[in-house]
């Protein structure tokens, strides 16, 4: 692996794989059971999958796999089997990890701003783990990843665009509060992608 542009690009070992769809998705999960705790909604592909929970109880983890299954096609023609390939894994293992984590970690008291702030930056650098191992979660991160690729447009201000959309298009089942906090939780996000993934600066696949 090299950190940064010039160097020589490395592909990564399967095991470094496995340890990065691992570990951002245990990150993103984490996020999820923070948001969900204090009624929070989130952007991208998972933002949608929130309001389908909150509106119709269906479980977080069925609604977002079952959201993502038409973006593989697009994974497939734009990035690669490679990356399809992980990107349904990941997908897959966040669904099963948000039933999980609450079996494991029962939380009893969350303040509503670490929520927000902390849920943002862990999902930001889930996030950015799997983006840097050619992976993503799927959905609204695979056109992110294909316009930054394709168009040099930074993946965080799109990401950050496109989950403001999502916040605005969720107020029916938020209150003021709760969309204030979740507008904060996007932008903790973003802010984690914006500064640290940029084109070039970190070139191994």
């Amino acid at each position: 692996m090299v950190p940064g542009g010039g160097g020589v690009s490395q592909r990564h070992s399967l095991l470094e794989d496995l340890q990065a769809l691992a570990t951002g998705t245990l990150f993103v999960a984490l996020a999820v059971l923070l948001f969900q705790h204090v009624g929070m909604v989130t952007g991208g592909t998972a933002g949608i999958a929130f309001v389908l929970h909150y509106a119709t109880g269906v479980p977080f983890g069925a609604a977002f796999f079952v959201l993502n299954l038409p973006f593989y096609w697009l994974a497939w023609q734009r990035m690669g089997r490679r990356f399809t390939i992980k990107t349904f894994c990941a997908v897959a293992l966040l669904a099963l990890l948000t039933g999980w984590v609450p079996q494991w970690l029962e939380l009893q008291r969350v303040a509503p701003l670490f929520a927000a702030i902390g849920g943002g930056l862990l999902a930001g650098t889930g996030f950015l783990i799997l983006f840097r191992h050619r992976a993503s979660l799927g959905g609204l991160n695979v056109l992110v990843l294909w316009l930054q690729d394709k168009r040099g447009w930074r993946a965080g201000k799109v990401q950050m665009a496109i989950d403001l959309a999502i916040l605005l298009a969720a107020t029916p089942w938020l209150d003021a509060r709760r969309l204030g906090l979740s507008v904060l939780g996007a932008l903790a996000v973003n802010f984690a992608l914006a500064v640290n993934h940029k084109p070039g600066r970190y070139v191994a696949v």
